[in-house]
């Protein structure tokens, strides 16, 4: 007859079985990642049922067909751009005005060891995987379509696609494009900033106050350095940098970096000036399309700025944006040719990229 010793015993493994059971159902974040991104998942990840289903399998084929002719108009375009024009590269990298468009700063920016992203979309969470996510995997493909198709998003397109209450805010998109950018993903965690740029990990329900954001690490491949990246939801006018640390948290990272795409002209705005002088200071190298940091601003002895593709002028909604001397770099016929197409003038033979590069590299600071 067994005692109660044995049966406690008995008990207490069949608790810590039922306690592996529940935790092995688990996905891992970079289960999910791939399975938002349309990604093939292993027979023993706990939602490979769920990539059984119709509509996981159309996600998976049109985000199939949308990557393989990206990747060959512009995505491997870009990074051979990258490897021939920005052989020193420095981390970190800021991208402001950037809102989830991780794709493009890791086209530009494969290796880099800290992104910084920032926008006003929300964070959102990393969502729970179930079988009422299928419903929401096409909202998930329409937020992305404009990024995917034309290089940038349309903002308040945007807003009302990431208030999806299954698939909500910036992380779902955050996490599409690092596992189809061949990451894999290892932490996620959302993150607060108060006012002197502390950074804390946010535990339960976010704080009312401070900067909310987000902070994944991942790998290329299943090797390779450990890379993080930022993305925080915050306003970087010069009114919304006073009341929040988010500067001074990207003063932190050091010197680096930076990009400019499809901001909507918000650099050129004397109430943008803060954040644009911080770019200014602490930057190597600047890429940008003329959304961002008007030429007038880069001082002739601090920096040596190299055209490509065309500079035909803002397009007809951001009317008084038109940059006579950029244009004026442009007739001179220094500007090399642009293969890929990125910006407002999406189109190759359209577009224009500027790299700035600092003449005295230690002067970044």
């Amino acid at each position: 007859m067994p005692t109660l010793k044995s049966a406690l015993l008995v008990g207490s493994l069949l608790l810590t079985a039922v306690s592996n059971t529940v935790a092995s159902d688990k996905p891992s974040v970079n289960d999910t990642a791939r399975y938002l991104a349309g990604m093939a998942l292993a027979e023993t990840s706990p939602l490979a049922k769920l990539t059984k289903d119709p509509a996981w399998q159309q996600h998976a084929r049109s985000l199939d067909g949308s990557w393989k002719e990206l990747e060959g108009r512009r995505l491997s375009k870009i990074r051979a751009w990258s490897a021939e024009n920005l052989k020193d590269r420095r981390d970190p990298l800021f991208y402001m005005f950037s809102g989830p468009d991780f794709l493009y700063a890791n086209a530009f920016y494969p290796q880099a060891s800290t992104y910084l992203l920032s926008g006003l979309e929300p964070v959102g969470r990393v969502p729970d995987i179930s079988e009422r996510t299928r419903r929401a995997l096409s909202n998930l493909r329409s937020s992305m379509g404009s990024s995917i198709s034309l290089s940038f998003f349309i903002t308040k397109k945007m807003k009302n696609q990431l208030r999806e209450t299954e698939l909500s805010g910036t992380l779902p998109i955050l996490l599409v494009y690092a596992a189809r950018s061949g990451k894999t993903i290892k932490e996620v965690s959302l993150v607060s900033l108060d006012n002197e740029g502390k950074l804390t990990t946010v535990e339960g329900k976010a704080p009312q106050k401070g900067v909310q954001g987000a902070k994944i690490v991942f790998t290329s491949g299943d090797a390779g350095p450990q890379q993080t990246l930022y993305y925080f939801s915050t306003d970087v006018s010069n009114s919304g940098i006073k009341n929040s640390g988010f500067l001074k948290f990207a003063d932190t990272l050091g010197a680096g970096d930076a990009m400019f795409k499809s901001a909507s002209y918000l650099p050129h705005s004397g109430s943008f000036s803060d954040v644009r002088d911080f770019v200014l200071r602490k930057s190597q190298y600047i890429v940008q399309d003329d959304s961002g940091i008007p030429v007038t601003y880069f001082k002739p002895d601090q920096w040596q700025l190299f055209p490509f593709g065309r500079y035909l002028g803002p397009i007809a909604i951001f009317p008084g944006r038109n940059q006579t001397k950029l244009a004026e770099i442009y007739r001179k016929g220094s500007a090399k040719p642009l293969d890929f197409g990125m910006g407002y003038r999406w189109r190759p033979n359209e577009s224009n990229v500027l790299l700035a590069v600092r003449k005295n590299v230690s002067a970044a600071q």
